[in-house]
């Protein structure tokens, strides 16, 4: 929003007004470069999101830069911009997304990417790449969809594969030496392929397409460089981290601080993009935690901070951190939280430190209920590992418990889906040994997504059940339950698995498909109240895409993909190694704990963690 004469008839109006504690305020008049920092999601999801946080603190260190914050509107405020003469504007400035010289996307989620054309549209911008004049801000993206960008491609002039806070600057250094806005098409140009040559960084129109298998794939380059690289910030205690985050004025989805212990996992579960594609772990140290710690907390007044990772227990100081925290931060009554505990790591001890000022629920991921099928998705997670966390959580004064669960699975048959139900009700039992009278107040939370294939993991090649399919497991599940007051259900919709199982192994057609899909009114399809699968539907037929065949149908371990050109690290020799080991139901241990198991990993980093004694 660009004018405070709507906040009166729009729900949420905090969501538009800017003004926060910690934004940033400089005038545009005095930087050579404005960069719109977009989240394509509504404001308390946007503001919630770490990464972008990280972003905005980096962008508005430089001098020659100020970087302010775009969100995608609510439905009302949305309607309101389309029927007037308004652009969709800055937090910080209400400048519309048109006057900056560039604009960075994050790819989130496969369900965003109509936001993003909705939100170029409401800022005056052309949609596609290709259409765009030379004075008009450059798009960009990253975010961890972008390990298969050719779904949006045509959306974008350059798109960062990996981490950004390094390549970030190396783009900023070569915009800042152009003559901004660029006054003809030749220019533009001109410094696209000078982008191209920066380690990480995909300029979607520089790489030549060929049909094969059905598929658009990469071509041969004429200068014969065969992949683009993922940037890897090997490094992460000396990256930058925002010490003084921006405190919304409305409650978000993360209503916390929020501190980046490490990244990256070595676990590798077969199903999990993330496990795969941020490769190799890398951790800050307790002294760098524990500065940033206390800035933070003294720069926003929250009164809980939550440890971030992809597995925080994982952390090698983990213990020795939390005491830390809890000291430096115990006398303001500020708690410190894990947001998810693994099974075969839970501990007790660590978790009382965990909620020692504020105690929540516990949250565990088994993924599987069934021991052949946790070995065939690689999940070194045990009956006995399970039983016994819950237990000592229980003994321990928990009385919520929150598990993660998934069907659909390669290779999964109906008792596998029975022996979930199977599992929690196991669990609900010994949590009524163990409470006895206090049973009454035991709460299981049964979150349970669908499988969806992702580029870069080993089970990329495989089939995804059809939604159909996916309906009756659920049924199958919610009948072995029973009816259980202290079991709630929450399942993912079918439908909506089978858009993004589409999207996330589409090629470049795809695009059409997403913006006659928009066209349509998908915008804010994240929303469950806001998804119409028709709408995905009827725009594929538009382009002969049918999508429950798409979804379901397995690609060929030999066929050329649309993301082969997209080096994350980890080799395809590796991935179909793990895909056979999971038909056979055999493990493959954390390399952190083992050999090394020749990901690949090692042609990108100067020195690779597996193997290390811990």
């Amino acid at each position: 929003m660009n004018t405070d004469d709507l906040l009166d008839e729009v729900d949420g109006p905090a969501r538009y007004i800017g003004c926060e504690h910690n934004i940033v305020e400089k005038s545009p008049d005095t930087v050579a470069i404005r960069f719109a920092l977009c989240y394509p999601d509504v404001y308390e999801v946007g503001t919630s999101h770490v990464g972008s946080q990280i972003l905005y603190h980096i962008l508005n260190n430089r001098d020659d830069t100020y970087c302010e914050r775009f969100f995608h509107p609510w439905v009302d405020a949305a309607a309101l911009l389309r029927g007037s003469d308004m652009l969709l504007g800055s937090l910080e400035t209400h400048t519309p997304l048109s006057r900056f010289h560039i604009a960075g996307f994050t790819l989130q989620h496969e369900l965003n990417y109509p936001a993003v054309l909705s939100m170029l549209q409401l800022g005056g911008v052309r949609l596609r790449a290709s259409e765009r004049l030379p004075h008009e801000p450059l798009v960009i993206a990253g975010g961890p969809c972008a390990v298969n960008p050719e779904p949006m491609a045509p959306f974008f002039d350059a798109i960062v594969i990996g981490d950004g806070e390094e390549v970030l600057h190396e783009i900023m250094d070569l915009l800042g030496q152009s003559h901004l806005p660029f006054d003809a098409p030749a220019d533009r140009a001109q410094f696209l392929s000078a982008l191209d040559n920066i380690n990480g960084v995909y300029v979607p129109s520089l790489w030549p397409l060929a049909s094969t298998a059905g598929y658009l794939v990469a071509a041969p380059r004429a200068d014969g460089r065969p992949t683009v690289r993922r940037r890897i910030v090997e490094d992460l205690d000396a990256a930058e981290f925002p010490s003084a985050p921006i405190v919304p004025y409305r409650e978000t989805v993360h209503d916390r601080a929020q501190l980046e212990i490490s990244r990256g996992c070595t676990h590798g579960c077969r199903f999990c993009q993330a496990g795969m594609t941020y490769r190799p772990t890398r951790e800050r140290s307790v002294e760098t935690l524990r500065q940033q710690a206390g800035d933070i907390i003294a720069s926003t007044g929250y009164d809980e901070i939550s440890l971030t990772s992809l597995s925080c227990t994982d952390y090698t100081r983990i213990e020795e951190l939390m005491e830390f925290l809890h000291g430096d931060l115990g006398d303001q009554r500020v708690a410190v939280g894990l947001p998810s505990i693994r099974v075969d790591a839970f501990d007790v001890a660590l978790a009382q430190r965990a909620q020692r000022i504020k105690k929540s629920g516990l949250t565990f991921a088994p993924e599987a209920g069934s021991p052949q099928m946790r070995d065939r998705i690689n999940k070194n997670v045990t009956e006995d590992d399970l039983t016994g966390a819950v237990t000592a959580a229980l003994e321990a004064g928990w009385h919520r418990i929150k598990l993660y669960f998934m069907i659909g699975l390669p290779e999964e048959t109906d008792e596998d889906v029975a022996a979930i139900a199977d599992t929690v009700k196991r669990l609900l039992e010994i949590g009524r040994r163990c409470l006895g009278r206090k049973s009454g107040k035991l709460q299981f939370n049964l979150s349970v997504a669908l499988f969806i294939p992702k580029p870069h993991t080993p089970f990329q090649w495989v089939a995804q059940d059809t939604a159909a399919e996916f309906q009756r497991k659920r049924a199958l599940l919610q009948d072995h339950l029973g009816s259980h007051k202290q079991i709630r259900l929450r399942c993912h919709d079918p439908q909506q698995a089978v858009v993004e199982a589409f999207l996330s192994r589409a090629d470049r057609t795809a695009a059409d498909v997403i913006q006659a899909a928009y066209r349509a009114g998908a915008i804010l399809d994240p929303w469950n109240e806001h998804f119409d699968f028709t709408r995905w539907q009827a725009a594929a037929a538009q382009h002969g895409i049918d999508l429950h065949q798409r979804a379901a149908a397995a690609i060929p371990l030999d066929a050329q993909l649309p993301w082969d050109h997209i080096d994350v690290g980890v080799s395809r020799d590796f991935l179909l190694e793990e895909l056979e080991k999971s038909r056979a139901g055999i493990l493959t241990p954390d390399c952190r704990l083992s050999a090394c198991h020749s990901c690949g990993l090692q042609r990108l980093v100067t020195e690779c963690p597996a193997g290390a004694a811990r």
